[in-house]
């Protein structure tokens, strides 16, 4: 089955397909020659993803899945929640939204966080919705080196390390884009 992942992030495109098996055949925007820059204007973590999922079936008439993750901070409120990715400003950078994170964060105790994937699927023209979470806390400073976003100040509760000092492989067991994945992937087996 092939399977347009509304996205052009590498990174996400090289976790995805580490959860797949070889019946389904994954392609990015890049491969169906797409870059436009989809406006995530929604309220919410779903409403963006099922935007983009929208916006790429309509346009293209393919078969297709798009995902939006945010981390969510209790002490902040959810921030930075949907603006995960735009968090430090229009010139954010993985960098300076962990910094502003960071600083933010120093006068609060409570390190609770939230990792949100949604997952929206638009196959044979209808819509589908899977939702993944992986609770755990933000750390005082980062650690590690793989990964991407957020991965180096985030430790999933019950192990030591973050997600950037994590291999992929132990990320797609615990991780939240895994968890929605396995959710789609489910879904996906019995179609």
């Amino acid at each position: 089955m092939k399977l347009i992942f509304a996205t052009n992030n590498d990174d996400k495109i090289i976790e995805v397909k580490a959860l797949l098996n070889k019946k389904f055949e994954i392609q990015s925007l890049k491969d169906i020659n797409c870059f436009d820059e989809i406006v995530e204007n929604k309220k919410t973590i779903e409403g963006n993803a099922i935007l983009k999922a929208e916006y790429v079936h309509e346009k293209f008439k393919v078969d297709c899945f798009a995902d939006d993750t945010g981390l969510e901070v209790e002490s902040l409120d959810g921030l930075p929640g949907v603006m995960s990715k735009r968090f430090s400003g229009l010139d954010y950078s993985a960098e300076k939204n962990i910094n502003k994170l960071l600083s933010m964060m120093k006068l609060f105790p409570n390190r609770k966080a939230k990792f949100k994937t949604v997952i929206a699927l638009i196959l044979n023209d209808e819509l589908s919705v899977f939702t993944g979470i992986c609770e755990g806390e933000i750390v005082f400073t980062k650690k590690g080196s793989k990964g991407f976003g957020y991965d180096p100040i985030f430790k999933p509760i019950g192990h030591e390390f973050t997600f950037a000092e994590m291999d992929m492989e132990m990320k797609n067991t615990i991780g939240h884009r895994a968890k929605a994945m396995n959710k789609l992937i489910e879904f996906l087996s019995k179609k």
